[in-house]
């Protein structure tokens, strides 16, 4: 005998022969049935059964989980960095806000990055502000009028882009370094003061060990030496080429310490990631 429960889940089944054992199946559909009994009832008995609970049906549920690979995660982070700009104009690619999920960069992608840096009208105006600067100073020892003018501007840009070539896109690839900043953010003022003034001496291998950052340093040379291929014969030479290298290292120690104190807040896309 089948009976259908109302909306309150109460039931009745009349008519039942007694002396005879019985069993109460409840089910409904998406759980496991209820078996009671067995119940036997004498003549003009009434029984209630109570105690009746459902339980949802085991199931076997099966979910599917796909993760980026680390190709697809370091071309993800790349494009956000890429629109990391300071005031929202100047190009701040080369650092990493969230430093523990970063995925290495494939060689491709860390000559994209330098690519990116050495045509930016941004970088492009600074060396002709440099070259203006420069201009006014009399120094390198080109001529004056436009022509010099034209000469300091090709020196000043040719400076920045073998600096970034080599420092930021060559030798990380020979050499398989990471050329970003990895802002700490967290810690004691002193731990990321040591944090920041390490950078230029101590870089991240693609594998994620610490090691000597012979990318940044090379590159600082690298280009400094360079310049003797184009500067006027005055400003040639060793002694030359170190200060140029002393002078790059103070610099990039300099702006380690403004990455990790100053312009994260400076840089709308990186804004979403305070702590």
């Amino acid at each position: 005998m089948t009976q259908v429960a109302n909306d309150n889940g109460y039931f009745t089944v009349a008519g039942l022969a007694p002396n005879v054992s019985y069993r109460v199946t409840v089910s409904a559909p998406g759980f496991d049935p209820y078996v009671a009994g067995p119940v036997t009832l004498t003549p003009g008995q009434f029984f209630e059964v109570t105690g009746i609970k459902l339980k949802v049906e085991d199931a076997v549920t099966s979910i599917t989980v796909t993760a980026s690979t680390p190709l697809e995660m370091a071309t993800e982070q790349v494009q956000i960095e890429e629109k990391q700009r300071i005031l929202g104009f100047v190009p701040n690619f080369y650092v990493v806000y969230d430093a523990a999920n970063a995925a290495p960069l494939t060689t491709k992608l860390k000559f994209q990055m330098a690519y990116k840096v050495a045509i930016d009208p941004v970088n492009i105006f600074g060396a002709a502000f440099i070259a203006t600067m420069n201009q006014a100073g009399d120094r390198p020892n080109f001529p004056q009028g436009w022509g010099g003018y034209g000469q300091r501007f090709g020196a000043a840009y040719a400076d920045g882009v073998t600096d970034i070539m080599f420092g930021g896109a060559i030798l990380p690839s020979l050499l398989h370094q990471d050329p970003r900043y990895f802002y700490q953010g967290t810690g004691s003022t002193k731990s990321r003061v040591r944090h920041a003034l390490s950078n230029p001496f101590v870089a991240r291998a693609d594998d994620g060990h610490l090691e000597p950052n012979y990318s940044s340093l090379g590159g600082d040379l690298i280009s400094n030496a360079l310049s003797n291929t184009y500067y006027p014969k005055s400003n040639r030479g060793a002694a030359f080429t170190f200060e140029g290298f002393a002078i790059a290292t103070g610099t990039r120690e300099v702006s380690s310490l403004l990455q990790e104190f100053v312009l994260r807040k400076l840089t709308p896309g990186a804004k979403h990631t305070e702590e």
